[in-house]
């Protein structure tokens, strides 16, 4: 880690699932007096506490949690409403005086945290076809110059600079306002660069599989098999996204009388596995910044930007 960046700043402690995130972050907090900020998408969520690891109760006594279980299952919670209530919690932390501690699993978080948020909307997959279509069939200077109708801002773009000619058309045809207007709205950063430490836990794969499954058996142990059975008693749109919180589709199939448990639990930790892969992989290439470091020496590796 950087020893140049500040005590008084922020620590970000991210990785993939059952990585000892949780337990990493509750030890910093009652060793730095830090409040806990929850950046994971589905611990958000107050009907799923079991089926995603969130803290116990107990644990939430020992140091200040923050956005965990806040969100109800029914909404559609997004990386946009999450830096909202971020901030917030960031504000209190440095209000009193408190070390923010950021620790989850979703990619998507931490960068909205560290590089901002684009206000740019999602453009539709018929739009984006239609566009790439135009400029197979028209060339990329045709688009140029239709473009530039559209958008007068585009003339700065070289005519013949096929991948950002084809974006800037694609979002003025999907909302109707050009790219650089939509980028004046893009939220900055809550954490500028040079404030704040990133780890990466990053176990062994064999030991993280090892762990992964073996926390999926204390939580049906616990009883997630119920918490997932009063989630579906609610009848919610499936496509919402507590309803693809891993384990949750599987447990919801066996309920259903699709499969046995044995079928669901197997289901669900094939699942996480696969899900921790690609965790490994989107923070690698999406946010170099972190620092990967395993969980046995991640304490060390925080306490040195604290000197000790």
């Amino acid at each position: 880690m950087d020893s140049q960046q500040q005590n008084g700043g922020a620590v970000l402690i991210a990785g993939p699932t059952a990585s000892g995130k949780s337990a990493l972050a509750l030890a910093l907090a009652e060793a730095r007096g830090g409040i806990i900020i929850n950046a994971d998408s589905m611990q958000v969520y107050r009907d799923l506490r079991i089926i995603t690891a969130r803290p116990l109760l107990t644990e939430e006594t020992r140091a200040p949690h923050r956005l965990y279980g806040h969100v109800d299952a029914a909404v559609n919670f997004s990386a946009g409403a999450w830096v909202v209530d971020a901030a917030k919690a960031l504000a209190e932390a440095r209000a009193q005086n408190r070390l923010p501690i950021f620790v989850g699993g979703s990619g998507l978080y931490f960068k909205a945290l560290t590089r901002g948020l684009s206000a740019v909307p999602p453009v539709a997959a018929e739009v984006r076809e239609d566009v790439r279509a135009r400029l197979e069939r028209d060339g990329v200077e045709a688009l140029h110059a239709q473009l530039v109708l559209r958008d007068p801002t585009a003339e700065r773009l070289k005519p013949r600079d096929r991948a950002r000619i084809a974006r800037a058309m694609e979002v003025v045809e999907a909302t109707g306002r050009s790219l650089t207007d939509w980028h004046r709205d893009e939220q900055a950063p809550l954490l500028a660069p040079g404030t704040f430490s990133a780890i990466f836990l990053s176990p062994e794969r064999d030991e993280l599989y090892a762990r992964i499954d073996a926390r999926f058996d204390a939580m049906m142990k616990a009883g997630a098999r119920d918490e997932v059975a009063a989630l579906a008693s609610r009848k919610l749109d499936p496509l919402l996204p507590v309803m693809k919180a891993h384990g949750v589709p599987a447990l919801i199939r066996h309920l259903n009388g699709e499969i046995s448990l044995e079928e669901a639990a197997a289901i669900a930790c094939a699942d996480t596995r696969h899900y921790a892969k690609r965790q490994f992989t989107w923070f690698r290439h999406q946010l170099p910044e972190f620092d990967w470091v395993k969980p046995e020496v991640a304490m060390l590796s925080i306490k040195a930007v604290f000197h000790g």
